[in-house]
Formats: C-alpha cells, sequence, structure tokens
C-alpha cells in the first residue's frame, strides 16, 4: 500500500520525466492575489502566469501545494472532522502549461498516471466535460477508450472555470473514481450525485478563453492548462480507504492524538480526534509560514482554528496542553516534503504550549457559563445573541466556539442579536473615542479600521505581495481617485510595508495598479491602519483596484540590520555596564542607530571598545535571529527587555539572537538577547555585516546616547577614518603606526613653544623684562598701559606677575589681540581696602565706551570695544584712585 508521501512523490516524479519543473509548494498566505485570505488551490502562485503577466524559464511545472480553506467563501471549517472529504489543510497535487502543451497532451498524462503508476483499473474510472467540448470528448475516446456513457457532458458552470468575472476562463473535464454499486450514490449530473459512490478525483482545467465585461469571449493567444488533484483523496483511493482520514498519514496524527489524550481514536471521541488531526496540520503550517495567533485578520482565522481544536481536546479529557506535544509526529510525517515545517517546530510548539494554557483558563470559565446560560433557557431553545455576546465581550469566548458548543447540543445562536450587540458596543467605543481629544483629521482612521479592520502586516517574510486598495485620502477626508502629481494616503488590505514604530522608520516603495503608480515616501500606523503616504507618479490610481507593493530593498535591509544590532548593543552595554541599563529611545534607519540608555556617567575608552567588540563578535558567529509569540509576563518572566515607552497588547513578538558558549550569564540559557519587540529583523546576526560605534555622548541627565553604523555604512566609516589617518601619516611623514607618536611630540612641542610665546608676551608687556616705573598718585604706586598681542586669557597671569614685581600698588593692563580689547586691573592686598580693582575696570571701559567688568577686589577684568581711547582709559583710573585715595 503506498503511503501519501509516496503518492506525492510518484505524482511529482511523474512529470518531472514529461519536462515539468518541480516548483516548491508556495507560502500559505497569498503574495500575488490580495482577494485571497491563504493560498487555496495549485494554481494561485501561477496566477501571473496565466495572465502574461510573468514570465519564468519554464513552461511546465508540477507542484504538491500546500492549501488551507478556513476563512471567507472557501471555507470548510465547520464540516472539519464530521464528514470524509472536509479539511482545513490539504495538499493539491497539480501540473501546468503556460502556453505549451494543451488537451491533447494533458488528458493522455492523466490517463498513463492513475492507469499505469498508479494501477487504478480503467473500468472504474469515468470522465465529465463541458457540454460543448467535443475536442476534449473525443481526446477521451481516443486515448482512454471510454464510451459516451462514461463520458458525462455538463452544461452547468461546474464544468467551466473562471478566474473571475473577466479574464482567462476556459471548460473543465473531471476524473471520477465508482467505488461500486454497495455506496449509495449516481454519477454526476444526475439526482444522486451527492451520494459517495462516484468521488471526483482529479480536475484538468483548459484555459482557453479570454472573457470580458460584456459576456462576450475570444480565444486566448496563449492557451494553457492548470490541474488539480487532492492528495488526500487520491490517497484514500490508493490505500483502498473511502475516508481520507483512514490514510496513513491522517491516522499517524490521530493515533498521536489518542495517546496524548489516553482517549480511543476510535470510540466516542473519534470526531474530535479528528479535528485534533487536521487542524494540528493547518495552524503549524500557517504558523511554519509566517502566521500568528491574534485577534485580526489571518491570525485571527488561525487562532479559531487552534481553539477549535484545543477544545476538542478538552472535550476528550486533556486536562494538561495537547496539541504542541503531537507537532513532533506531524514533522516526522510531512517534515521531508515540507523542511519548513521542521525549521519552525520550535515556534510552532511553543505557540500553541502558550495558546492553549491560555485558551484553558477561557473555555473552562466560557462553558460554565455557557451551560448556566442554557439552564435559564426552554428546552431546545436558541441562546439569545446578547447572551452570546456577553461570553465574547466580557469573558473572551469567541462566537464561533460558542456555535460550536451547541452544535453537539443541537441548538444554535441567535446570530443576529448577536451582531447587534456588536454594533451597538462599536457605536459606544466611537462616542467615547470622539471625547478623547483625537484630532480631526485622525477621524477617517478609526472609521476605516472600524469598517476594513487593522491593515495585515506581511512584511516580516516578504518585501513584495498584492493589495487591494482600500481608501484614498487626501485632507483627511476619502477620495475615489488621484492622479499624477498629487499626494496621497493610501490604505490596502495588507501589505509588506512597515510602518514606523518601536524606533524604526517607515518603509519606502513602490505602489503600482493597473492605470498609474505612486511612490511611497513614509508609512505611518494609526489605529491598526498602515498609511503609506505617497505621491501618484504616473496615471491614476483609484479605490477597489488591485495593486502592487514593492519595499525598497536595499533601505529595508539597511534599516533591519540597524534594528538587529541596536539589540545587540542594548545586551552587550548591560554586560559591560551593568543590569541598570535601559533602553531609553532608539532610531534605526537605513543609514544610521541611534541608542539611549539610563547610565550616569561617560563610557571609558575601555567600555566602549568591550562593547563594540562583543557586538561584533556576535555578528560573526552569525546565529539564527529567531521570533516566536507569547504573552508579555510569559516573554519578562524569561528575561525579555522591553522596549522604552511601547504599549504592549496580549500577545507580544519575542527576537531572540546570539547564542552563548556557557562561560556567560544570558537570558533563558544559552540565548544572548532576548527582547520584545514588533520590528522587522535579518534572518542571522552575520547579515548585519559588522558594526562601528561613532559617537557616545549625553542625552539627558542620567541618560547616554550612542550612534553608530553597520554594514557598508560602517565599512565607509572606517575607511574615511583609514582615509585621514594616511593622509596625516603623509603630512607627517611618517607610518602609520608611528602616527599616534609624531602626533603626541608635536603637541608637547607646541605646548611647550606656547608657554614660551607667553612668557616672551608678558616679557614684551612689561617692558622687555625691565622694572617698569610706577606712577605714584597719592600715595598709591600705578602701572598702567596699554599692550597689544596679548589675549584676555594670558592677562590675568601677567596681571598677577605685575603685582608680584610691583610690591605694593595696583596694575591696569588695556589689551587688544584678534579684533577683542580686554581691560584687566589688580590691587595689592595691603591697598584693597582703599582701592577696588572692579572699580578700576569699570573706570577704564566706560573710558573705552564699554560697560561693566567684574571679579574681585584684588583681581578683575572687563571687555571694550576697542582701545582707540587708551590714553583716556588711562587717564581715568588715575583720576579714580586720586579720588580714592
Amino acid at each position: 500500500m503506498p503511503s501519501l508521501n509516496d503518492i506525492r512523490s510518484t505524482f511529482l516524479s511523474f512529470f518531472e520525466r514529461n519536462g515539468h519543473r518541480v516548483v516548491e509548494s508556495s507560502p500559505l498566505v497569498p503574495r500575488n492575489d490580495p482577494t485571497l485570505m491563504f493560498t487555496n488551490s495549485g494554481m494561485v502562485q501561477f496566477k501571473n502566469l496565466f495572465t502574461g503577466v510573468e514570465k519564468r524559464d519554464y513552461n511546465r511545472a508540477t507542484t504538491a501545494q500546500k492549501c488551507v480553506r478556513a476563512g471567507g467563501k472557501h471555507n470548510d471549517l465547520d464540516n472539519v472532522g464530521y464528514t470524509a472529504r472536509h479539511h482545513t489543510f490539504f495538499e493539491m497535487l497539480g501540473n501546468f502549461s503556460f502556453g505549451d502543451y494543451f488537451k491533447s497532451q494533458a488528458i493522455p498524462y492523466a490517463w498513463e498516471l492513475l492507469t499505469k503508476d498508479f494501477g487504478i483499473p480503467k473500468d472504474k474510472l469515468l470522465v465529465t466535460v463541458y457540454h460543448t467540448d467535443d475536442e476534449a470528448a473525443d481526446i477521451w475516446k481516443k486515448v482512454a477508450g471510454l464510451t459516451d456513457d462514461r463520458i458525462i457532458r455538463i452544461p452547468t458552470s461546474d464544468n467551466f472555470w473562471q478566474m473571475g468575472p473577466t479574464g482567462p476562463c476556459g471548460p473543465c473535464t473531471e476524473i471520477f473514481y465508482d467505488h461500486g454499486d454497495q455506496i449509495w450514490g449516481g454519477p454526476p449530473g444526475s439526482a444522486d450525485e451527492d451520494g459517495d459512490r462516484f468521488i471526483e478525483i482529479w480536475n484538468l482545467v483548459f484555459m482557453q478563453n479570454e472573457q470580458f465585461e460584456d459576456g462576450s469571449m475570444r480565444a486566448l493567444d496563449m492557451q494553457s492548462i492548470d490541474t488539480g488533484m487532492g492528495l488526500e483523496r487520491i490517497g484514500a483511493l490508493l490505500q483502498g480507504k473511502h475516508d481520507n482520514y483512514d490514510t496513513d498519514l491522517m491516522r499517524s496524527l490521530i493515533e498521536a492524538s489518542a495517546h496524548a489524550t489516553s482517549a480511543d481514536p476510535d470510540g466516542p471521541g473519534k470526531v474530535h480526534h479528528r479535528v485534533i488531526a487536521d487542524h494540528l496540520r493547518s495552524t503549524s503550517f500557517l504558523i511554519a509560514d509566517g502566521v500568528m495567533p491574534s485577534n485580526e485578520g489571518r491570525g485571527y482565522v488561525l487562532r479559531r482554528i487552534m481553539r477549535r481544536a484545543m477544545r476538542h481536546a478538552h472535550m476528550l479529557g486533556a486536562k494538561d496542553p495537547v496539541m504542541h506535544r503531537l507537532v513532533p509526529a506531524l514533522v516526522r510525517q510531512m517534515g521531508a516534503a515540507y523542511p519548513e515545517l521542521g525549521r519552525a517546530q520550535p515556534l510552532i510548539e511553543e505557540t500553541l504550549r502558550l495558546e492553549e494554557t491560555r485558551f484553558k483558563q477561557t473555555l473552562d470559565r466560557g462553558l460554565r457559563l455557557l451551560d448556566d446560560e442554557l439552564s435559564r433557557l426552554p428546552e431546545g431553545a436558541d441562546l439569545p445573541g446578547e447572551a452570546a455576546f456577553k461570553l465574547y465581550d466580557t469573558y473572551g469566548f469567541p462566537l464561533d466556539l460558542t456555535q460550536d458548543a451547541l452544535r453537539e447540543k443541537g441548538r444554535s445562536v441567535d446570530t443576529a442579536g448577536f451582531d447587534a450587540a456588536m454594533a451597538e458596543q462599536k457605536a459606544k467605543a466611537r462616542a467615547a473615542w470622539a471625547g478623547s481629544g483625537e484630532t480631526k483629521d485622525a477621524a477617517i482612521w478609526f472609521d476605516l479600521a472600524e469598517q476594513h479592520g487593522a491593515t495585515e502586516f506581511l512584511g516580516y517574510d516578504t518585501e513584495e505581495a498584492e493589495g487591494q486598495i482600500l481608501a484614498l485620502v487626501q485632507d483627511g477626508a476619502a477620495v475615489e481617485t488621484v492622479s499624477e502629481g498629487q499626494p496621497v494616503q493610501i490604505v490596502v488590505n495588507q501589505t509588506p510595508f512597515y510602518g514606523e514604530s518601536g524606533g524604526q522608520v517607515g518603509d519606502t516603495g513602490l505602489i503600482k495598479t493597473e492605470t498609474g503608480a505612486a511612490r511611497v515616501t513614509d508609512t505611518k500606523k494609526a489605529n491598526g491602519v498602515f498609511i503609506h503616504v505617497a505621491e501618484v507618479t504616473l496615471g491614476t490610481i483609484s479605490r477597489g483596484q488591485g495593486a502592487q507593493l514593492s519595499v525598497d530593498h536595499d533601505r529595508r535591509s539597511a534599516i533591519r540590520a540597524n534594528h538587529s544590532a541596536t539589540h545587540l548593543l542594548h545586551e552587550a552595554l548591560r554586560r559591560a555596564l551593568g543590569d541598570h541599563v535601559a533602553q531609553r529611545g532608539s532610531l534605526n534607519a537605513p543609514d544610521r542607530l541611534r541608542f539611549d540608555f539610563s547610565h550616569g556617567k561617560a563610557l571609558t575608552p575601555e567600555e566602549i571598545a568591550q562593547v563594540e567588540r562583543e557586538v561584533n563578535d556576535f555578528i560573526r558567529q552569525n546565529s539564527p535571529v529567531e521570533t516566536r509569540i507569547m504573552t508579555p509576563d510569559d516573554a519578562r518572566a524569561l528575561g525579555a527587555q522591553a522596549l522604552f515607552g511601547e504599549k504592549y497588547g496580549d500577545e507580544v513578538r519575542v527576537v531572540s539572537m546570539g547564542e552563548l558558549d556557557g562561560s556567560g550569564k544570558g537570558n533563558e540559557g544559552r540565548t544572548y538577547s532576548l527582547e520584545l519587540c514588533g520590528g522587522t529583523h535579518v534572518g542571522r546576526t552575520g547579515d548585519i555585516g559588522m558594526f562601528a560605534l561613532t559617537t557616545e555622548t549625553a542625552s539627558a541627565a542620567g541618560i547616554r546616547r550612542i550612534e553608530a553604523l553597520t554594514g557598508q555604512a560602517a565599512m565607509d566609516e572606517l575607511r574615511r577614518v583609514d582615509a585621514e589617518l594616511s593622509e596625516i601619516a603623509g603630512i607627517l611623514k611618517a607610518q602609520s603606526g608611528d602616527v599616534v607618536n609624531k602626533v603626541r611630540a608635536l603637541a608637547e612641542e607646541r605646548k611647550a613653544l606656547a608657554n614660551e610665546v607667553a612668557q616672551l608676551k608678558r616679557q614684551l608687556a612689561m617692558g622687555g623684562g625691565a622694572e617698569d616705573a610706577p606712577k605714584e598718585i597719592n600715595g598709591i604706586r600705578l602701572i598702567a598701559r596699554r599692550v597689544d598681542g596679548v589675549s584676555g586669557k594670558e592677562l590675568g597671569p601677567l596681571v598677577d606677575e605685575m603685582k608680584a614685581r610691583l610690591g605694593s600698588g595696583a596694575v591696569v593692563v588695556l589689551a587688544e589681540a584678534e579684533g577683542k580689547a580686554t581691560v584687566a586691573a589688580g590691587v595689592t592686598p595691603d591697598l584693597t581696602a582703599r582701592v577696588s580693582a572692579v572699580d578700576l575696570v569699570q573706570a577704564a571701559t566706560a573710558a573705552l565706551g564699554g560697560k561693566g567688568g567684574g571679579g574681585r577686589p584684588d583681581r578683575a577684568q572687563g571687555g571694550a570695544p576697542s582701545l582707540a581711547q587708551a590714553d583716556q582709559a588711562i587717564a581715568a583710573v588715575e583720576t579714580l584712585i586720586g579720588e580714592k585715595a
């Protein structure tokens, strides 16, 4: 009996032998179709090839595509576990031709694979074709020898595929397997077609037409093939089962669930095990592809699936979290075909464990409250919407879980009443917000968030995606269309652009539509809505259009490097300076990083060198940068550092990087840096390149600031410094290694010369060293003179020296140097009671046209516009002394 892994391998190998490129499964979050919540078919990643927008180096492809149908119009969630063939996660096997082969080869490929490689008896197969597709019917007759009664013509859209209301389309041919008349059901197109006797196993789409808005069609220039065969369905058939959950892969997961819950896999809890097995796959693959549980968008759908499985585990009697213990069984089954599952295993396990731990508290409380509400109702009555909303709003018990719990009791919820209660709550919230002091212009972001929900951020793992334009805003008001040259704020349903927050600047890039393009110059966030600040650079863009969004790659890469380096810097500072170090602000821009932290004094050169060396050590380590989701309390319990001033919700992203060798203390054992952070980061620390600390200064009282560079910017800075050093060495005619000694010697020589010059100036000022003849005024000896070339800072020592030589008396010196005039005065201690140096300076500066001056009675100094009236100033001093005496 072939395993599902064998069947997948056989399918891909068959088409590879026939010239097809084996293409890896695309992520579950579509990057090229904003209308889809999750990838739900094999053709999603090839959409642009079918339309001719994109070209690749192959025109034949085959894939095993992982798919999820659990939200939007493709939603099988409520049926999972209760039917034989419904899943939230499934694999779609497909082969594709992009303008290469068509019906005459697609049909023989399918027939050969099914009847020869898979060994399915020919008499068990029949097909459907679109009722006007004579070409396909004739090929089936020729290739498979099918008679007319086994080629069923279907006139409905069941056998005519369309990408949308307009665009590529074409007829289908579906292949069915007949399980025999012992099972009820009729062939497709009959009154009993919903039975289980005839099961569709493969659908071949012949993409041959293009449909226009007026309903007309024309033949496509490039006719293509798109096929899809569910692995679970063909697996059940080839393993002789009539139920997808009895296949080897699903059975292994069911038995793992039974072992973990100590509950019989085929007993009364059979449905619960099936739900757990199915939901384990969808939740694990979604987490591996970057979706995290949240209260919005894809994250909310993931949370619904997780909590539905957890409720079924609870119903099996599980007292402790179970789901995370089943992940190894899934990785053993599917990890070889999908390596991303193994790489993300720790993240998947931890996310499931934390979510289930929290949810069990909500579940226990919610189920008790639900039972209380039901006990007050008549037997079989629906639960009032107000009661369901109370469970949701007050106790955190989601509506879908309430519905799921009631389903098993044969009851339902008054959803109209629930919606009314929800609308009333939103109206109250809006009224409260309106009075909170927010600006008038911000009202539109509240309205958009209420209307469309939060923007889905895809930028953790992609820089390109498609989105749908939900709103265009100019001057605080919504508009329908914006033309070339006009500024605009653009809101889309999903975006790879990061909105400024947490110290990381907003992304820039390009948004293109069919009719125009806009250059995004910044991205911001308001009320969960990402705002793309832009200017239309080509044509026009309109609300409702599909858009291609591309982040500026080089700029984002530089920002990521700086942001990750900030985390390493934070931890290096804590280790070098102490645990008191805490972040007090940051900037992660494309050209630099800035980090403010609490510390009372400047870093020494040795501390700076230690920090810089440690950051670069962990960059060279090239360890992976990992992200996990947990509650803020759990994150802090692990030792994660929180960002200063950030507000955290129920869940946070915890970013870890660097691995310790056991020689030092660390967060969570061997982890070097562990921080709460919602920003984007490098994949490995080595992607930072290098780290160069450029400045360390004071930012505020008790706050220091470091600025630094990474990557190419750091390299450029080091080259600049090296070039300057080489230039200095050339000027000094020295080797690079001798520059410091040369400069030190020059500095010492300059200091000695400066002292010598100062001494000579003083001697010149005092008459070349000869004893001045003081002028005696009423018993006070006075030396008053003008000198040139002596600066104000040199006057003090000069006056002191002249006082010392004078012994008893007063000294007044008027100096001018570098365009500045200064007056300095000194009085020996024995005379300060009779005359003050301050009075002498003020008398001189007043005569010179200046004002003021100050100091002590024994020495004072002041400034003046010039010494043009030097004689008058000296005369004023002499007059003052005469008066004082």
